[in-house]
């Protein structure tokens, strides 16, 4: 207030000596500078300190409350009450009256309050050091704030009022030395005492009157208390001083700023580093963001299942190809939804869920993802690894939290990606322990198929490990279908390469061009397919294509089969030969063995892992006899064989030649029943990877099996030696022309060789004839032709038929192979 006083009497004063000095005297412009003067809009720093103390004592931080006295003129707390109790009475009525009016005069919710406005004056002394607190009643959404985080301020501030004090304790001081003192100070007689301080340091106190408010005050460092007073006591005695006008000194034990900060900083390092990770830990499990139930733990055991916005998706049904079978069992439960009298008019019950199974890549969550985007049905997706965390009781609540939510969105579908991930058989893994994964199984089987039966909710579920899981989960009641989806045949290969091609930038004729690709990559999946069709456009974007031509599909089926090629890795020439000769006995072997793969191309160019290789093109066969796997067996040791008859040496090149070999001959004697002497048995081979624990069969069978796999193998390898022999020189000039092109192809073997003696298939024609169409059947059974459209409405519509009139009959040019695909074919 005095500054206050003080600013406007100088203004005021400076104002009429400029009015005197100028010889006028304007009243009207005097009245508006005392007017400025009182209402000016800059605030004092005085008035401004005040107006916040005022704030500070009107609302005290929370639990200070005591230490502050009431206003004598506010409202006490018995006054409150009737306030009190006419608001809670105020409120009913409007609630009674908000529910007494009709649904169309319902007003729009007020805005949300705008970011000017302040918070309120009690949040203003909250430090949340352990995270905001959740909204409730908010929809999961904490408002934006813009202020900073108050814990890291207060830290900041902290640590400068600590850094202050510390420079300025620092500041008050001057070092001297020991000769300074003798010199400057002692020698002059101004000193009037010396402090020994913490027996490390002297402050030296001077006369007043000659700098004894001196600041900053002098001190010098001590070695020791003993050396210092000899020395002092030698110093006084060369000065002449008597004894009784010896300097006082006074020994104190002070504490040490700067020593103790630097010995307190690894604690408060340390507890600030746990105030921090208790933060994150509560903003990760709840304490922030929204999630339901709060608190440091409240977020885990919540669902992270996720409902699937159907317009967000970009797959549809006619994106899925070859897979029609499954395509339709999907449709079929959509259908169930949507139109369930059509089924339950015929007693029929709405399946639980159904299991999709099959090798990787044949489109189980395509499946579920095209279902997601065209189903007019809620879609909800988890994953299965999603149920198991470090925090015990975490998965089951998970899995009923997950239902919950399906029963709210019912009907509706919900999908479980990689469900062997908590379906796994129980019993197996866990020895006497707790498990976690069978809590969250058991509570999966529960909700399925328990006493909450849950109703218009269809699950359905993937995975490519059928089987290990539990036999209760695949039960009928939970899953009541289990949907196969195998590795497309060849008219499903087209399909897919249909879909695939559409966006590719190409001349070539796409029809013609997906059936070529498909009879060149037999067993390839859909993301193998997928796979060429990048590949493919990657090359020619490598080449500076304009559009992608054959020969880049070619190179893309050679990279996805056999891996890049390496045409830095040099061999040397005795290498490259014997390699050359390696790959033209496994060609020449297979060209004039009848049941072998027929040959497509042989390269001893390095791809992947392998210095060459040779590319057949198997037939479509599910069904293999003796001779066939004999064929084969003898085409895949022609390499061997070749070094032993060229080189009478033999080398590494054969390793995973031997391994199949090993592997077909063990089939076909201890699992398919191929020998005479073990005899129509079949025992499980282990898998690579797998503990063999004990053997189903004797020792003595096994020592059988064993020796009747040598016999075999031996067998086929003198066989395959007298084919090459006989076909010596075929075998030089495939080798040698290798050794000239690196690379030869179909047409190369039938100019060296000549045309192969058996009959063979290479086209699409002819690889599907006799199968009764050229192109996967795509048609949808009757009840299937408006499977994702509701026919509530349309059958209340239908016009009704008196006994008097008749329905004209049908053309006899309309047939239902007219019919459009698309719609549902006219009944009577």
């Amino acid at each position: 207030m005095a500054n206050q006083l003080l600013s406007t009497a100088n203004k005021l004063e400076k104002f009429i000596l400029k009015s005197v000095l100028n010889g006028r005297r304007d009243h009207l412009q005097f009245w508006q500078r005392l007017s400025v003067l009182q209402y000016g809009s800059k605030i004092p720093t005085i008035e401004h300190v005040q107006q916040q103390w005022r704030l500070f004592c009107e609302k005290p931080p929370k639990g200070f409350e005591k230490f502050y006295r009431r206003k004598t003129g506010g409202t006490s707390e018995s006054e409150l009450k009737p306030e009190k109790e006419a608001q809670k009475s105020s409120a009913k009525d409007a609630k009674a009256a908000q529910k007494s009016r009709p649904p169309q005069e319902s007003k729009p919710p007020p805005p949300p309050p705008s970011g000017d406005q302040k918070p309120p004056i009690g949040s203003q002394w909250s430090f949340k050091l352990f995270g905001e607190k959740s909204q409730s009643g908010s929809g999961g959404k904490i408002p934006q704030s813009s202020n900073k985080d108050p814990l890291m301020i207060f830290c900041g501030v902290g640590a400068f009022l600590l850094f202050g004090y510390f420079a300025y304790s620092q500041m008050g001081y001057k070092e001297i030395t020991w000769r300074d003192f003798l010199n400057s100070y002692m020698s002059k007689g101004i000193v009037e005492k010396l402090e020994v301080v913490n027996k490390k340091w002297v402050r030296v106190q001077l006369l007043p009157g000659h700098g004894g408010d001196m600041f900053p005050a002098p001190w010098f460092a001590i070695g020791s208390v003993d050396s210092f007073e000899r020395n002092l006591e030698n110093a006084q005695v060369e000065l002449n001083v008597e004894p009784q006008n010896y300097i006082p000194v006074l020994y104190k034990t002070e504490i040490e700023f700067g020593s103790l900060v630097f010995s307190l900083i690894p604690s408060i390092l340390i507890t600030l580093f746990l105030l921090y990770m208790m933060r994150r830990t509560a903003d990760m499990m709840g304490g922030r963001g929204g999630r339901k139930g709060g608190g440091l733990f409240g977020g885990v055991m919540e669902s992270t299942a996720k409902l699937i916005n159907s317009s967000e998706i970009g797959v549809r049904f006619k994106d899925v190809a070859g897979c029609e079978e499954a395509k339709i069992e999907i449709m079929e439960f959509v259908n169930f939804l949507k139109n369930p009298k059509q089924y339950m008019d015929l007693g029929a019950k709405i399946p639980k869920g159904a299991m999709l199974t099959g090798p990787p890549g044949t489109g189980k969550t395509l499946l579920a993802k095209a279902t997601a985007g065209e189903a007019n049905v809620p879609f909800i997706t988890v994953s299965g690894s999603e149920f198991l965390e470090m925090f015990v009781g975490v998965g089951p609540s998970r899995v009923r939290d997950m239902f919950a939510m399906a029963r709210k969105n019912a009907p509706c579908i919900l999908f479980i990606d990689e469900i062997d991930a908590v379906g796994r058989k129980r019993g197996s893994r866990s020895f006497g322990g707790h498990s976690e994964q069978e809590n969250t199984l058991n509570q999966l089987l529960v909700e399925m198929d328990g006493f909450n039966t849950t109703t218009n909710v269809v699950v359905l579920a993937a995975t490519n490990r059928v089987d290990v899981l539990d036999k209760a989960l695949m039960r009928p009641g939970r899953f009541d279908r289990q949907i196969y989806v195998p590795a497309p045949d060849i008219k499903g290969r087209a399909s897919i390469f249909k879909v695939h091609l559409q966006p590719l930038k190409t001349d070539l004729d796409k029809d013609q061009l997906a059936r070529k690709m498909a009879s060149l990559t037999p067993g390839f999946t859909g993301a193998d397919i997928a796979n060429v069709c990048n590949e493919a456009a990657l090359i020619a974007a490598r080449d500076m294509n304009t559009n992608i031509q054959l020969k880049n599909f070619e190179q893309a089926i050679e990279r996805v089969i056999a891996g890049m090629e390496k045409k830095t890795n040099v061999l040397q020439p005795e290498e490259k030969k014997t390699v050359a000769y390696h790959e033209a006995g496994h060609a020449v072997a297979g060209w004039f063995l009848e049941h072998a793969d027929p040959l497509l191309k042989v390269s001893i160019i390095p791809r992947g892992k392998g210095l060459g290789y040779a590319q057949y093109l198997p037939r479509e066969q599910y069904l293999y006899s003796t001779q066939q796997l004999f064929d084969r067996m003898c085409m895949t040791l022609g390499g061997r064989v070749s070094e032993e008859i060229f080189f009478s040496k033999i080398t590494t090149g054969a390793q995973d030649d031997l391994k199949k070999v090993t592997q077909s001959a063990y089939a076909q004697i201890a699992q398919w029943g191929m020998n005479e002497k073990v005899g129509n048995v079949s025992f499980d081979l282990p898998q690579p990877g797998e503990m063999v624990m004990d053997k189903p069969y004797s020792e003595g069978t096994a020592q059988l099996i064993d020796s009747e796999v040598r016999t075999l193998i031996a067998s086929a390898h003198n066989h395959t030696r007298e084919l090459l022999n006989k076909h010596k020189e075929d075998v030089i000039k495939v080798a040698e022309r290798l050794l000239k092109q690196e690379i030869l192809s179909r047409d190369d073997m039938i100019d060296l060789l000549g045309p192969r003696p058996f009959p063979e298939k290479s086209t699409y024609e002819q690889f599907v004839e006799g199968t009764g169409s050229f192109e996967e059947d795509t048609t949808l059974p009757e009840g299937l032709k408006e499977w994702n459209q509701s026919r509530s409405d349309s059958s209340d519509q239908k016009p009704s038929v008196t006994e008097g009139t008749t329905t004209p009959p049908l053309p006899s040019s309309t047939t239902a192979a007219e019919t459009p695909k698309d719609q549902p074919q006219q009944r009577l």
